[in-house]
């Protein structure tokens, strides 16, 4: 059996540096891991512009042009490839469609786009969720069916998280070494951070930035080079916070910065979708623990797994309660940073994933 697997980045990128050992799987969906169950893959290749339009029909010429055989369109978004879903709605394009849908399925409150609406949702076979509340709220959508959706456990790449914190270690060692009174009087690199924030969407900076101006503790804090001149207006970046400023994904050197960390900080802005998971399973591979904005969305519950706290949106004061808690107390942060590291053992990695998209697919064999 064998699949076109469709995704809205670089995946020639992502597949060439994931052999290379700088880019982790989970961010092509368990595409690399369907060999495993006897699935090859045909691989969209397409540099997106974000142009809409653009994208859409590069997408499209592609897929309708492809001269490789495929049994079914596996696809991580619905971005790009519309025309595809409804050609399969008119029954003019032949091929199962199974597609990861990000955020709940809601009704339009204008009748004709909900009956678009309804007529692009037939042209999905079946809608891969990231959460179980995901589906349950979009069953409140008429176009929603049942039978045609799946809650998949997506998870991180732990192989990837574990040869490169091997490897991060192996170096500081060296570095230790070298740096010995006996042959050299060079620094040592800097010491862990106890604390870093990642990610870019919905991110909530002034209400986390608010509470580590008024503790003082440390923060490694990443964001988009696009939003340097928000940063630079506010007065809430001291001594205490070390920013950074990237262009495009770079997992792997943030990874990096992420194992020396001692906690993760997801403070994120309220959201019906699961704002946040890609740092909580990255957090999760590391075995660190985790603040996060309570997220009702997300596939977990880290303080009821034990592996970090719930913070409510926008609660300055709750903020500042869990970091100096969790300074306070290192040996309980690092057994919830333990507690953490099982829970994606037993659920939230890239392997499983692959397993249950798998199985997923192969309900379309012909």
């Amino acid at each position: 059996m064998t699949v076109y697997f469709y995704h809205t980045q670089d995946t020639e990128r992502i597949v060439r540096e994931w052999r290379q050992g700088t880019f982790p799987s989970h961010f092509l969906y368990g595409a690399l891991q369907l060999a495993d169950s006897g699935i090859d893959v045909v691989w969209h290749h397409q540099k997106h512009t974000y142009r809409r339009l653009r994208d859409m029909l590069r997408a499209t010429w592609k897929i309708l042009t492809c001269r490789k055989h495929y049994d079914v369109l596996y696809a991580t978004h619905t971005y790009g490839i519309e025309p595809i879903i409804l050609l399969r709605a008119m029954k003019l394009y032949r091929h199962p469609i199974v597609v990861w849908h990000h955020q709940p399925i809601v009704r339009a409150r204008n009748p004709l786009r909900e009956a678009l609406a309804r007529c692009f949702y037939r042209g999905m076979d079946h809608m891969i969720f990231f959460s179980r509340k995901l589906m349950q709220d979009s069953l409140l959508s008429k176009k929603a069916d049942p039978r045609r959706m799946s809650m998949v456990h997506w998870g991180a790449d732990l192989e990837y998280y574990d040869r490169m914190k091997e490897q991060t270690r192996s170096k500081e060692q060296g570095t230790r070494e070298h740096n010995s009174p006996q042959q050299s009087s060079c620094p040592l690199p800097p010491a862990p951070c106890p604390f870093i924030s990642t990610g870019k969407e919905l991110r909530d900076y002034e209400t986390l930035l608010q509470a580590f101006h008024e503790t003082g503790l440390s923060l490694t804090l990443f964001a988009e080079k696009r939003r340097q001149a928000y940063f630079e207006g506010l007065r809430l970046i001291g001594p205490n916070i070390d920013l950074h400023y990237g262009d495009r994904p770079i997992p792997h050197e943030i990874a990096q910065l992420v194992a020396r960390s001692r906690c993760v900080c997801i403070c994120c802005q309220k959201s019906n979708y699961t704002v946040g998971l890609t740092t909580v399973v990255e957090a999760l591979a590391l075995g660190l623990p985790i603040l996060c904005t309570r997220n009702p969305q997300m596939p977990m519950d880290i303080e009821a797994e034990g592996c970090g706290f719930w913070l409510e949106p926008g609660d300055v004061e709750g903020w500042k309660d869990r970091l100096r808690h969790i300074a306070a107390h290192p040996e309980e942060a690092e057994a919830m940073g333990r507690r953490g590291r099982r829970l994606a053992e037993q659920y939230y990695n890239i392997n499983l994933c692959g397993k249950e998209v798998a199985n997923i697919i192969k309900r379309y064999e012909t």
